[in-house]
């Protein structure tokens, strides 16, 4: 049996994908005859039939099937060398696109971001900031190198580093309640109440949102520096990042009102990028800086402060 040619393989995959010659040949920039010739030397080299030529579209043999697969693999494996060859002839990257998300701690992050970049001059840090979804769609969508937010796990797509856990907490302003602050808030309670919630910035979202008492009135904003300033001047309540708020619920200025109805949650919070995709090689070392450093945040953000009791009031 003859070796057999990436050609071949691609007007094989080609005819596959587009259902008949002609179209694999337009696909491919070829000519009709030359795609039609490429596959039947394919099959003959192999000494196997992959095409059902019978019908009006040209169709997989069963053999032809088990083929294929193998033939994707291998092409998409031949487009990543390609991608990874032209990142090396390149040489170190002019840009690396960096998105970070509301649930990323800015200065811890900044910092480490602001030393590795001292270090590569040659490369300009575009950084960008989004919400909810709209990291993912970012990196999804080859708009982005790397996102650091917290990253849908079961995503095959993505790789990621681990930096820390993000603890959302839900908190009120003193005064803000017409009840007395405890473990047992309901939703029922809270229906009248509104609640702030940071827009998403997807511009498709591909989740509902988290937390939302249903009936209740709501207001949006763009990021959690201004949920922070809505809660803390007593205009709504809402889930809020510990590493934000870490100051004001010492000093009471927040109240958290977790329990059993409002447990909050705990984020982990990733660096993240497509598994499937070359990366040059500052945004490798970049992957390893930040790996080297994690985690970001102290254990104690990660955590869910405890509810105090509301002291007893005085008579009189």
């Amino acid at each position: 049996m003859s070796n057999f040619t990436l050609h071949e393989l691609q007007c094989f995959d080609a005819v596959v994908s587009e259902g008949g010659f002609q179209a694999a040949a337009e696909r491919l920039h070829r000519s009709h005859p030359s795609v039609f010739a490429a596959v039947g030397k394919l099959e003959r080299q192999l000494g196997l039939t992959l095409l059902d030529r019978s019908g009006y579209r040209v169709r997989l043999t069963g053999t032809g099937q088990a083929f294929h697969r193998k033939v994707r693999l291998l092409l998409h494996e031949g487009e990543e060398l390609r991608l990874y060859a032209a990142q090396l002839a390149m040489g170190e990257e002019a840009e690396l696109r960096v998105v970070l998300g509301d649930l990323c701690p800015l200065p811890p992050v900044l910092a480490l971001l602001g030393r590795f970049f001292a270090q590569h001059p040659q490369t300009r840090l575009h950084l960008q900031f989004e919400t909810v979804t709209g990291p993912w769609e970012r990196l999804l969508e080859n708009e982005a190198d790397l996102i650091v937010h917290r990253v849908p796990r079961s995503d095959v797509r993505m790789e990621w580093v681990d930096l820390g856990r993000v603890a959302l907490v839900p908190v009120v302003a003193p005064g803000f309640l017409p009840f007395p602050p405890d473990t047992d808030i309901t939703p029922q309670r809270m229906q009248a109440l509104t609640q702030c919630i940071v827009r998403d910035s997807a511009r498709h979202p591909s989740e509902q949102g988290h937390f939302l008492v249903e009936g209740a009135p709501r207001c949006s904003v763009p990021d959690h520096l201004m949920k922070k300033e809505l809660i803390l001047h007593g205009m709504a309540w809402g889930h809020l990042p510990r590493f934000m708020i870490e100051p004001e619920l010492r000093d009471g200025s927040l109240l958290p009102i977790t329990g059993r109805h409002f447990p909050g949650v705990v984020e982990e919070l990733s660096a993240a990028r497509l598994r499937d995709r070359p990366h040059g090689p500052v945004a490798d070392q970049l992957w390893d800086f930040l790996a080297r450093h994690a985690p970001v945040l102290r254990p104690a953000l990660g955590r869910m402060p405890r509810t105090k009791a509301a002291p007893a009031r005085s008579s009189g």
